[in-house]
């Protein structure tokens, strides 16, 4: 904080701006320090709350119709590869459809508030064909709630983030190494558990070739489909025969699913 805020003395609304497109855009970075320490200025009144939070929506808006667009014209495609640069990439895409399935429109009010959503929810909006004048007014508004709710914590409380600040300065050194090391241990921590995953998928992995063999040799198999209503809506042909459920279904209607013989999945 005390290395942020002497910056933000400078250079102001710009670096608000650039900081909050950068983190909506993808870039694994997070705007929220930035975010605390310019309400603290505001509440000192160094800089104005209302410009700040004018800039930070108007930086959320410019990446999220960017990503709207390119949602509407490149479909999943758009999702995957945001997903694959997530530190939860095997459910990023899941989680975010199934949000979208119960809520509609009304994901996109905190969908900045939950990591992996974030980014992922314009995209899905525009695969989805919702209407632009009602993505704009639920993204605006979820923006506008996450940025303003970052700002306002550090208006209220900006005596506090000062003698943060100033223990943050007397521990030095010693404080970003112990913050770096955490978080090294942390993406270490999900980089084996996304090894060990992609191993366990490896071993009981079938092709789509595969499986259109089998099928045509009538071996006696059963699919079960376990894609999201939102890939649905997009695309809804199935495989011959398959058992459509969702992934959280199985548990109550695993009695569906014969068991003599053998079982695929079919998910993306």
């Amino acid at each position: 904080m005390s290395h942020i805020i002497p910056f933000l003395l400078k250079h102001g609304y710009a670096v608000v701006f650039a900081c909050v497109l950068a983190e909506i855009i993808g870039i694994p970075i997070s705007s929220v320090p930035l975010l605390l320490a310019a309400g603290a200025l505001a509440g000192s009144k160094q800089l104005s709350l209302p410009l700040l939070a004018a800039w930070s929506l108007l930086a959320c808006l410019i990446a999220d119709i960017g990503w709207y667009e390119l949602g509407r014209r490149r479909g999943f495609s758009i999702l995957r590869l945001l997903c694959r640069i997530s530190l939860e990439p095997d459910s990023c895409v899941r989680h975010t459809e199934d949000r979208f399935a119960r809520q509609g429109g009304r994901a996109l009010l905190v969908s900045k508030f939950i990591p992996g959503l974030g980014t992922a929810a314009a995209p899905l909006a525009g695969l989805l064909r919702m209407r632009p004048r009602r993505f704009l007014a639920w993204d605006a508004a979820g923006s506008l709630l996450w940025s303003a709710s970052y700002l306002l914590v550090g208006y209220v409380f900006s005596p506090e983030l000062d003698r943060l600040g100033h223990y943050a300065r007397r521990l030095g050194a010693g404080l970003a190494l112990l913050l770096a090391v955490a978080l090294a241990l942390y993406i270490g921590y999900k980089y084996r558990q996304r090894q060990r995953f992609l191993r366990d998928l490896r071993i009981a992995r079938i092709s789509p070739e595969e499986l259109l063999e089998k099928m045509k040799r009538g071996e006696e198999i059963v699919v079960v489909d376990l894609r999201g209503s939102a890939e649905f809506e997009v695309e809804p042909s199935r495989v011959q025969g398959a058992i459509h459920m969702l992934p959280e279904e199985l548990d109550a209607r695993n009695q569906e699913i014969p068991r003599d013989r053998d079982v695929i999945l079919y998910c993306t």
